[in-house]
């Protein structure tokens, strides 16, 4: 029987592949829009990710998200390595800042200070330099999509800092940003000068548990102590993606269109199967008046409907795919396509495929087997 209802389903190849296509467009259409709406929300806490080694965040208790600048005391970094579990802490500096390049174009920056020391909290994958050239006078270090904004500045060439001095040693790659601005990494002391404003300039408090101490409990102690906020790397995570969530308007504008992509696909999926299988209540009629029970149908168009849920999630899997690989080439385009989303799209699929089998199959098992004797 599943050859029979093999050979049913691809006689007519027109409404065969309208079906796959069908489908295979409102895979694509959710997986789609679920990847890019993914790829922006992962650039909202792209500098917690990025700064791997830091795995707790020490912050002003107010913090709710990487680009909410509430600067700490000078005080606060000792009190922070006095807290019992605490191996290292080093301070960060974050703060916008406007570069001047060679054509004389201003353009808004992040601008990055590390510790003099130990560097901590720099890029690690770099087009051109490495990190301890930041050691030299002058230095700073530009992400690579933020050189290109820059005017496509290279090694060597000199940018001005809010009208200081700032000499190019390294081109790095690092994840874009939710506002996308340049990136510039210099030192803790350098960043000072190039952006001159409160007294309080130390943004973050990076450290990292000693052996036996978990960074939750770390972040416990730290909090307890000091009264600041603390979070894991997942904690600050989560905390950034409520924060957008709560006062933005992606995730209702991404989440409509995936929506209307499920229900354009469960619309056409059910007009069409429900078409199909109309057009072929002769043979199921056939096929009944020869014993065939209506379970035995029910497992003939499950069959048919699974093969093209499978063709169409295939294929609308494939094309989202093709663009994310592609999308990888063009810095402006944020999209990350990952193993849960294509989990949830095969879910959708298979809601979509099971409801659009029901309606159909309602239409199979009312059919009387006499149909097989009235006229066309």
């Amino acid at each position: 029987m599943i050859y029979v209802a093999w050979k049913m389903l691809t006689g007519d190849r027109a409404k065969y592949l309208s079906l796959v296509v069908g489908l295979a467009f409102a895979v694509l259409l959710m997986t789609q829009q679920g990847s890019i709406f993914t790829g922006i929300m992962t650039r909202t806490f792209a500098m917690v990710t990025d700064i791997s080694a830091a795995r707790v965040w020490v912050m002003d208790p107010g913090v709710q998200y990487p680009d909410d600048l509430k600067p700490l005391k000078d005080v606060d970094l000792p009190r922070v390595r006095d807290v019992p579990g605490v191996d290292w802490a080093v301070p960060l500096f974050k703060s916008n800042g406007r570069a001047k390049t060679a054509d004389g174009s201003f353009q808004s920056v992040f601008v990055f200070g590390l510790d003099s020391g130990t560097l901590l909290g720099g890029p690690s994958d770099f087009v051109e330099g490495k990190l301890t050239d930041l050691w030299q006078p002058d230095a700073v270090i530009v992400d690579e999509a933020g050189a290109e904004r820059l005017g496509g500045v290279k090694v060597g060439d000199v940018l001005e800092l809010n009208d200081r001095r700032a000499r190019v040693v390294g081109i790095c790659r690092a994840t874009r940003t939710f506002v996308s601005f340049p990136v510039v990494y210099t030192t803790y002391s350098r960043a000072v000068r190039y952006v001159p404003g409160d007294r309080r300039v130390m943004t973050f408090v990076l450290t990292s548990p000693k052996p036996g101490v978990t960074d939750e409990e770390l972040a416990d102690r730290i909090r307890a102590a000091t009264g600041l906020g603390a979070a894991t790397q997942g904690q600050f995570t989560e905390k950034t993606l409520r924060h957008y969530a709560r006062n933005t308007g992606i995730v209702i504008n991404f989440g409509t269109t995936v929506v209307l992509g499920f229900i354009v696909g469960l619309a056409i999926a059910m007009q069409t199967l429900h078409s199909f299988v109309v057009d072929n209540l002769r043979h199921f009629g056939t096929l009944k008046a020869m014993g065939a029970g209506n379970g035995l149908l029910a497992k003939m168009v499950v069959f048919q409907a699974v093969v093209v849920g499978l063709l169409g999630y295939g294929i609308g899997v494939g094309f989202t795919a093709l663009f994310s690989h592609a999308a990888k080439r063009s810095p402006q385009i944020a999209v990350r396509f990952t193993p849960e989303l294509m989990g949830l799209s095969f879910c959708a699929m298979t809601v979509l495929v099971a409801l659009a089998s029901l309606l159909s199959l309602r239409k199979v098992w009312k059919t009387e087997p006499a149909i097989v004797f009235r006229g066309s």
